[in-house]
């Protein structure tokens, strides 16, 4: 390549990296010293590295960051009711061949999915009140993917390495997503939408105002974990399939701060600390109340309110314990806690009602959904 160089004065060249080169020692010199008492650089990234603080963290990327790339799905494959349009040209054209390659049962299975076809299917696979159930229960995690969206942007400021913020913001696209179609799907069922209850808006809530990485148990553990056991549980009913690519996502959001700690570790301080711990417990067992409002619209479903709780309980407790946040109370005390709590109501609700170990209940039902389970809660 050809160009036509101009000449410029060396000297003038020289002079103007010295000016410069001063500048930037003054100017980082005052960020660092006010850095010292909360006013200096904002931003966590090192360009003399030219990665963020904390490292490049490949190994937390390809984890999560290129394993989120490879699994991100399209919701114009997925959702063809919904007016998305994200697929490009090249996904476009593949699945037209593919429907192309459809024998007449299978068209019609596709085709049915569309806008009107797939409101005619949920009017004939599900009756007025399990269709309120449904949206109901579906509400919850809504809203729960609101606040998700909003934290994991937040958090995203807070964590090291260009690793780990590869992984943050694949989780920021991903609860965008998740919130804007489920809304949609939702909104398929005709159904008055609730508001928050008392206990969710509380939760929620005090999960976005935690502070630095406490985000990650309020958000990754408990809602994730929430969501993670609620689309496991639903994904199996009519019209409802695409919840297994929700619960897929899920699956890599609840691994995310035991991967981030791993390279980060928390201080034995913020760990162990009573004030942090209690905290922490006081976050996660006035959730449990919500399993009470969600009682009746599950019993509709065939599902037990308490059945759904226990599973979700043992989910939630294993994912703190694993990723580090301490609870004031061991494993087997919070087992014994919250099953006698649960045994406790059904017995003041439930007429004849005998003591169950409710923990050991799992209420995932789809193969795939058990298999992705598998691999998260493995000890």
């Amino acid at each position: 390549m050809n160009f036509d160089a101009l000449t410029i004065s060396p000297q003038v060249t020289r002079r103007n990296h010295r000016i410069e080169s001063a500048l930037n020692r003054v100017v980082r010199f005052v960020d660092r010293a006010t850095g010292l008492i909360g006013f200096g650089r904002k931003a966590a990234y090192d360009d003399h590295g030219y990665e963020f603080i904390g490292g490049p963290s490949d190994k937390m990327r390809t984890r999560h960051y290129d394993k989120s790339l490879r699994l991100l799905w399209k919701a114009e494959t997925h959702a063809p009711w919904s007016d998305f349009k994200d697929c490009n040209k090249e996904e476009l054209a593949l699945i037209e061949l593919a429907e192309g390659a459809l024998d007449s049962a299978e068209r019609e299975h596709v085709e049915r999915m569309r806008s009107a076809e797939f409101k005619e299917l949920l009017n004939r696979e599900y009756t007025p009140e399990q269709k309120q159930a449904i949206v109901n229960i579906l509400s919850l995690i809504g809203h729960g993917e609101a606040y998700a969206w909003l934290v994991s942007a937040e958090l995203l400021n807070e964590v090291k390495s260009t690793g780990a913020r590869s992984a943050l913001t694949m989780q920021v696209l991903e609860e965008a997503k998740h919130f804007v179609v489920l809304r949609q799907l939702i909104q398929a069922f005709d159904m008055p939408v609730p508001r928050m209850c008392a206990y969710e808006y509380v939760l929620l809530e005090r999960t976005f105002k935690s502070k630095g990485m406490e985000k990650f148990f309020g958000m990754n553990v408990v809602v994730e974990g929430f969501a993670l056991s609620l689309f496991g549980m639903m994904s199996h009913l009519p019209g409802l399939e695409l919840l297994r690519l929700f619960h897929l996502d899920e699956s890599r959001h609840t691994a995310l701060p035991m991967s981030y700690f791993a390279e980060f570790p928390m201080s034995k301080w913020r760990r162990y600390s009573p004030t942090a711990q209690l905290r922490r417990l006081s976050l996660v067992l006035p959730a449990l109340p919500i399993l009470t409002w969600i009682e009746n619209d599950l019993a509709v479903l065939g599902i037990d309110a308490f059945e759904f709780g226990g599973s979700l309980a043992r989910k939630v407790f294993f994912l703190a314990d694993r990723a580090g946040f301490k609870l004031v109370l061991t494993q087997p005390q919070l087992h014994r806690l919250v099953g006698w709590l649960f045994n406790q109501y059904c017995r003041l609700t439930r007429p004849g009602h005998e003591r169950r170990d409710w923990l050991k209940s799992d209420t995932t039902r789809g193969i795939e959904e058990r298999k992705v389970e598998v691999e998260v809660f493995a000890a």
